[in-house]
């Protein structure tokens, strides 16, 4: 029997201030292949999370089971979304929710513009974000309206996917690995976009090989290790702790 988790609390019962988001004993399964083994961890609103660990450990399934994606296919567990069950939701229902996954791929709609990806992100309610305050945030993106989408470049297309997420009235903005493939100025560029997006109120995990640039965009960092818990605590202090980062992370 599960157990609805105490918003006061975090992972390790140490007090703390209420959490907007929570996983709880989560375990998730791709057939017989068991991936997340009882996951547990808090976030707070207008907190970044980093969420880390290496090839395998679970970080992008437990991304697919906070949005409902079907696979993997959750067990066991629950997951709230400020007091709102997400762990018994369809997928649309979460993202009606307010829950937006970016994922690694970010399908980009070809054969529309940049402008049209945007508009199909707003056909249905909640509406988020209007076109004039995403192109304030992404002036590129305006510059480039009229562009078809899968023509940008890899930075911009993560830009373009980022974007269409707040065309969604979005509480929690899930990403996975949106530095991939990337130079170094794009990476700073889309990391202050991210501080800006947090200071609007938005809550994101980002799911990020490329551990360092997590670390110091996020606040704090949970660090899965086969499926399991392994750190739960200050991105900060991951950054300064070599053994942690050299046990878990290979950094």
């Amino acid at each position: 029997m599960t157990v609805k988790p105490d918003f006061n609390k975090n992972a390790n019962n140490a007090a703390t201030t209420p959490a907007y988001l929570s996983i709880w004993d989560m375990e998730a399964y791709y057939g017989e292949s068991y991936i997340v083994q009882g996951v547990s961890f808090n976030v707070h609103e207008g907190e970044i999370l980093a969420l880390l660990g290496r090839n395998g450990a679970g970080k992008t399934s437990t991304l697919r089971a906070i949005a409902r994606l079907s696979d993997p296919q959750v067990n066991h567990g629950e997951i709230w979304l400020d007091h709102q069950p997400l762990h018994n939701m369809q997928s649309y229902e979460a993202a009606q929710a307010g829950i937006a996954l970016v994922p690694e791929d970010r399908r980009i709609i070809g054969g529309l513009t940049v402008e049209e990806n945007l508009k199909l992100a707003q056909i249905a309610p909640p509406i988020g974000w209007s076109l004039e305050r995403v192109y304030d945030l992404f002036p590129r993106l305006g510059e480039r309206r009229k562009q078809d989408g899968s023509t940008l470049s890899g930075g911009e297309q993560q830009m373009l996917a980022i974007a269409r997420a707040l065309c969604r009235d979005v509480k929690v903005l899930l990403l996975d690995e949106p530095y991939e493939g990337l130079a170094p100025v794009i990476v700073q560029e889309i990391a202050k976009t991210l501080n800006i997006i947090r200071d609007q109120g938005i809550t994101t995990i980002i799911v990020e090989q490329n551990a360092v640039a997590a670390l110091k965009l996020a606040d704090r960092a949970v660090i899965l290790d086969t499926g399991s818990v392994v750190y739960d605590g200050s991105a900060q202090e991951v950054l300064d702790d070599e053994k942690l980062r050299a046990e878990y992370l290979a950094i």
